[in-house]
């Protein structure tokens, strides 16, 4: 799902709300999240996940064409990890659906 497809779907899904106006609540969530890591801090999303940011040590890798060596800089990356909630709700069991119930969703 992309961010248009999240906008468009939450605002199908609260007609009291203008497009505009979910455009802007989801761009100002992702927006805290943002600036929270670029902060170092932890986001939390009970249900979902936490959001942290990993710091990579500078190493030596290669370069794949030429095999010769080349620094690679110490970074900061982010990382999420998926809440207990959200694991089982993927690893949940799907029941089968009849073929004419896929047809009709598709």
């Amino acid at each position: 799902m992309t961010r248009s497809e999240l906008i468009a779907d939450l605002a199908e899904a609260n007609p009291h709300l203008r497009g505009a106006d979910v455009e802007r609540i989801v761009g100002t969530i992702f927006d805290g999240i943002s600036a929270a890591l670029a902060r170092g801090e932890r986001v939390e999303l009970r249900g979902f996940g936490a959001f942290t940011v990993k710091h990579r040590q500078a190493r030596t890798g290669r370069n794949p064409r030429t095999g010769e060596a080349v620094p690679v800089d110490e970074k900061a990356v982010p990382f999420f990890k998926a809440g207990k909630e959200l694991r089982d709700r993927i690893n949940r069991p799907r029941s089968p659906r009849p073929a004419a119930a896929a047809r009709i969703e598709a």
